[in-house]
């Protein structure tokens, strides 16, 4: 009965979405602390992509909420810049693994691994760290420098990718996963230790500070101007992801993801079409690093464990492995569930406890339960959605058409070459 009712559904009229983005956007801008008003103008993307009208439509209602009603209303509020800036920063990592896990099928649990790489690059030529092992009076790189090292990010993660891949073209599955979770852990580890007998990366202490962004000599060190930065970034990605899905790799991809065997006696060769996802979703997660690290000002190897790699992985699942709206849709639910919902939850809560209208235990409290409500999620999700919340749309060609066109008619491949042979002979 609920797969019929969602197959009967047609889309949200444009009316109700567009009532419900003015709604919103002015209770945002009366109650700037109103944990609901956010939550229902960032709802408000999920409502444009059921909308019943246009994409193009579609497309520039988004634009028109994501650049200019968030920023209008919400720009001089730093928390909402801040948990904005966060929700993007892991919808572009979750959009790079969806590109390893979603298009190649290669289960990758050490992706945060490439996000370290790319931090780290830029925290240690960026601060006085590099001075233990460069004389130069060209560093510490000044602000200015942020922006050429989303490059130098991309391209050292991606070179991370490669050295992953190489050594796990063998393996598939348990296996794959259980290497690509040991060279996250070994890249954590070495940027642990890195500390002696040369001090590279100050070992568990962390690197600090860590410059902002600088441009025409402009401090970008506000949670608007990361915000900012972050949709662009994404607007990049997803064009690749768009561009990559629609493209030969993107199809040598699936077809490996799909039957890796067919996909070899078709002619692809699992060693490029492999290393190419491992270094183009790399080098996504390298870029995103440089941002969080100067975002932060402050990494240490803390900051990416394996749990990161499980959160991300979780919302790919979740929002559906392979497609690009559902995977943006699981990373903001997740982060957002994560990074505002329970903890405004557990603030909640406690101020009940305060004024006595409640007894909570400190082991009940919500805040510490939030791998207990993603384990859950997910057990729905696979019981309820099991392709994610907004499932991969699968190309469907029409096979009568092709076979009564010019080129169906004719003799393709090795009949063509054989009927080609005979002919030759018969002359």
């Amino acid at each position: 009965m609920a797969n019929l009712t969602w197959r009967s559904f047609k889309g949200i009229p444009l009316v109700v979405t567009l009532v419900w983005i003015a709604a919103f956007a002015l209770l945002l801008h009366f109650l700037d602390k109103s944990v609901l008003a956010f939550l229902g103008i960032l709802s408000s993307i999920v409502l444009i992509y059921y909308t019943n009208t246009s994409n193009a439509f579609k497309l520039a209602l988004g634009a028109l909420v994501l650049v200019v009603i968030i920023p209008l209303v919400a720009g001089d509020n730093r928390y909402y810049m801040e948990v904005a800036s966060q929700v993007g920063i892991y919808v572009a990592m979750a959009l790079g693994l969806n590109i390893v896990v979603g298009f190649a099928g290669l289960l990758d649990l050490g992706y945060v691994a490439f996000f370290a790489a790319g931090a780290y690059a830029y925290a240690i030529f960026s601060t006085p760290q590099v001075t233990n092992f460069i004389a130069s009076d060209l560093f510490p790189l000044s602000g200015n420098w942020f922006w050429p090292f989303l490059i130098v990010g991309l391209i050292v993660a991606a070179i991370f990718g490669i050295l992953l891949g190489l050594p796990v073209l063998r393996v598939k599955g348990d296996y794959l996963a259980i290497v690509t979770l040991g060279f996250g852990e070994i890249i954590r580890i070495v940027f642990n230790n890195l500390d002696k007998p040369i001090n590279i990366t100050n070992g568990p202490q962390g690197i600090t500070p860590i410059p902002a962004p600088e441009l025409f000599d402009i401090r970008l060190g506000t949670p608007f101007y990361f915000y900012c930065i972050v949709l662009i970034v994404i607007a990049f990605i997803v064009l690749a992801n768009i561009r990559f899905e629609n493209s030969r790799l993107g199809r040598a991809w699936i077809a490996i993801r799909e039957d890796e065997l067919a996909a070899q006696s078709m002619g692809i060769s699992l060693l490029h079409t492999k290393l190419a996802a491992f270094a183009t979703g790399a080098s996504f997660a390298g870029v995103v690093g440089v941002i969080f690290a100067a975002k932060q000002t402050f990494i240490d190897p803390t900051s990416f464990t394996l749990m990161e790699s499980i959160g991300i992985l979780v919302m790919v699942i979740l929002g559906g492995s392979g497609s690009i709206p559902g995977v943006v849709l699981g990373a903001a639910f997740v982060t957002i569930l994560q990074v505002q919902l329970l903890k405004e939850f557990s603030n909640f809560l406690h101020s009940l406890q305060q004024s006595g209208i409640i007894n909570l235990p400190n082991q009940l409290d919500p805040s510490k339960f939030q791998r207990l409500i993603f384990g859950i999620m997910l057990i729905f999700v696979a019981l309820y959605r099991p392709n994610g919340l907004i499932p991969a749309k699968r190309k469907k060609n029409d096979l009568d058409a092709i076979k009564n066109s010019s080129v169906g008619r004719g003799k393709l491949g090795i009949l063509s070459k054989l009927s080609q042979s005979s002919a030759g002979k018969q002359t």
